[in-house]
């Protein structure tokens, strides 16, 4: 078992989203998570810019971890967008990104957090990882790739 086992489901699987731009990426988040988690959207897009204020979560190659802490949060939760159009997001090496993956923890869950973001991170950085997420079709096949990354390595 890894870091990424049990954070994502079919549900939280969106793929083509048609959002224009980081607000509209960070409102179909916020909808994601409101529906599978409980958790409010404006609260998940208040923490999620919160965050990204800090500095862009975009890694590079047209990807990006947008993530935050949240206060009441039991679990730590996760939702993978692919987006139709790539947009900008102030990525260190200037690409657009059309790849999110959203990342909610507790607010005390500092190592835990860590560990996913590197586990997460590791996982975007594989190329042919990238390209299976970019390219598939099934979300039920994009949960599983993520949910088993690692796991053979």
């Amino acid at each position: 078992m890894n870091a990424l086992t049990h954070l994502f489901t079919p549900n939280c699987i969106a793929l083509d989203n048609s959002a224009k731009n980081r607000a509209d990426a960070f409102a179909a988040a916020g909808d994601l998570f409101a529906k599978e988690v409980g958790i409010d959207a404006s609260a998940v897009i208040e923490f999620l810019n919160t965050r990204e204020n800090l500095g862009s979560t975009a890694l590079g190659a047209g990807v990006a971890i947008p993530h935050g802490r949240v206060k009441g949060l039991k679990q730590p939760s996760a939702a993978f967008m692919r987006l139709k159009e790539p947009i900008e997001f102030a990525a260190p090496d200037g690409e657009s990104v059309s790849i999110l993956i959203f990342l909610l923890v507790p607010e005390k869950a500092t190592q835990q957090h860590l560990e996913i973001l590197s586990s997460i991170a590791q996982l975007l950085s594989d190329a042919d990882t990238r390209n299976f997420l970019a390219s598939s079709n099934d979300p039920i096949k994009v949960c599983e790739r993520l949910q088993q990354w690692g796991a053979a390595k």
